[in-house]
């Protein structure tokens, strides 16, 4: 396809600072979780941006961070970018808790062979003095490309970010069929609809060690069938997460089935049930599973 473009861009950044929510502005669909928790993305999730002359792949990733569990283990796995794996890689910020670890992450890619893009979100949130001291600061960092101040939520400025990276996306083939906006199944996007929802709703009372199970996804011609386990770590959250007569998980299903339908097109059945697996974010077997969905 003559003139036409496609590459991948790597949105990375410490946990909360809203790469996610940046990914899902960018495509135009819900192709991450978001919650106020940070930790809420556990693998790599690929965006695809399609327009009539280029296809961009944005690899939404955990965010950097340094728990000691295995499944900390396997989101810093999935949060690393190797050398030549995309053209751009975009550092997202929070404009309200920048610290060491943000300059600290913009100085590990200096050398990544990628164009390095830095962006301070959430400037819809701070007063805009409060952002000067943050871009006097970045102005030290010579190597990168370009810095972008920006709200991923309200979309403020997210065009001009676009239209940046479309400059430097090279001339090749698309990866994906043109159809599509994730690499994610259905079953996938489901679950983490369902994983969203639980800590949307349960926040600090169940900590993170909380997954899900599609055990049934069973798709007739009106209705779609789904029957999943939310999991605990510790059976001390299996009642938190029930709630006092159910009403907690009946909260967390209502809200999960509506977006599905939004997703899925068609009417859902969603039965939830909840099941204790103790300890299994320290367990490889149970993180290779559960951490990827």
């Amino acid at each position: 396809m003559a003139g036409f473009k496609s590459g991948f861009v790597a949105v990375i950044g410490k946990p909360n600072v809203g790469k996610s929510t940046l990914v899902n502005s960018i495509i135009g669909e819900k192709v991450s979780i978001v919650s106020p928790k940070p930790q809420t993305t556990r693998n790599r999730v690929l965006g695809i941006l399609n327009t009539e002359d280029a296809q961009v792949i944005f690899v939404d990733t955990p965010g950097v961070q340094n728990t000691s569990t295995v499944l900390g283990t396997f989101m810093r796995r999935n949060s690393n970018i190797s050398r030549g794996e995309a053209e751009i890689i975009v550092i997202v910020l929070d404009a309200g808790n920048v610290t060491t670890v943000d300059y600290k992450l913009i100085e590990k890619y200096k050398d990544s062979g990628a164009r390095l893009f830095v962006v301070i979100n959430k400037t819809d949130k701070i007063k805009p003095d409060k952002v000067f001291p943050i871009l006097s600061k970045l102005n030290e960092y010579t190597f990168v490309d370009k810095f972008f101040s920006l709200s991923a939520q309200s979309g403020k400025n997210v065009d001009f970010l676009i239209e940046e990276i479309m400059k430097l996306i090279p001339e090749g083939e698309p990866y994906f069929d043109r159809e599509i906006y994730t690499d994610k199944s259905i079953r996938f996007m489901t679950a983490e609809i369902i994983r969203e929802k639980a800590l949307l709703f349960l926040q600090e009372e169940v900590p993170h060690g909380i997954a899900i199970e599609i055990k049934l996804f069973e798709e007739k011609k009106t209705i779609v069938h789904i029957a999943a386990d939310l999991i605990v770590n510790n059976p001390n959250h299996k009642q938190i997460v029930i709630g006092s007569n159910g009403e907690m998980l009946k909260k967390i299903g209502m809200s999960a089935r509506s977006d599905i339908e939004k997703l899925i097109g068609k009417q859902v059945l969603l039965e939830l049930f909840v099941r204790v697996e103790k300890d299994w974010i320290n367990k490889s077997s149970s993180v290779s599973t559960l951490g990827d969905v």
